[in-house]
């Protein structure tokens, strides 16, 4: 018999991770979700993987695409991480310089470190699908300032 879900959700709050926007651009529709479920895979290949609800649009666009792009946040873009968590949304992106790279996802600009991805696999994870995406091109910033953290439902930043 499974855990209760309560249980279940209040043992995973007590894992600190790191906050990631995953972005698609697929014809003329981007979208992005925010996403703590973002690990690395493999490094030959490189490798990273993301973990997206099946009902969520940027689902059905990475499905159709291909593609995706994963930008992780640093600590002053909080505002991002609820803004792309937040289903009432309506532009996302709005106010937000955004670039390209090898796949045409958009990468915010200023955020801590980006991966951008072409579809490697994709494995059904119950309720999410499991979107492993090899790395074809990726930057970091030299002015890191430290990651955004999301722990125990609250956001939380490195204290110095």
């Amino acid at each position: 018999m499974p855990v209760d879900a309560e249980i279940y959700k209040n043992v995973l709050a007590q894992f600190a991770s790191g906050v990631t926007v995953v972005t698609v651009q697929f014809e003329d529709k981007r979208h992005g979700l925010t996403a703590s479920s973002f690990t690395s895979v493999s490094l030959d290949p490189p490798l990273v993987l993301v973990c997206v609800a099946k009902g969520l649009y940027s689902h059905q666009l990475i499905e159709r695409s291909g593609v995706f792009a994963v930008n992780i946040l640093g600590a002053e873009q909080q505002e991002w991480g609820i803004r792309f968590a937040d289903p009432n949304v309506e532009d996302r992106f709005a106010g937000i310089d955004c670039t390209t790279a090898e796949t045409g996802s958009p990468i915010l600009s200023g955020c801590l470190a980006w991966a951008d991805c072409r579809l490697y696999n994709a494995y059904d994870g119950g309720d999410h699908t499991i979107f492993v995406g090899e790395v074809v091109a990726g930057g970091a910033s030299d002015k890191a300032k430290g990651p955004l953290l999301y722990y125990n439902r609250n956001w939380q930043k490195l204290k110095e």
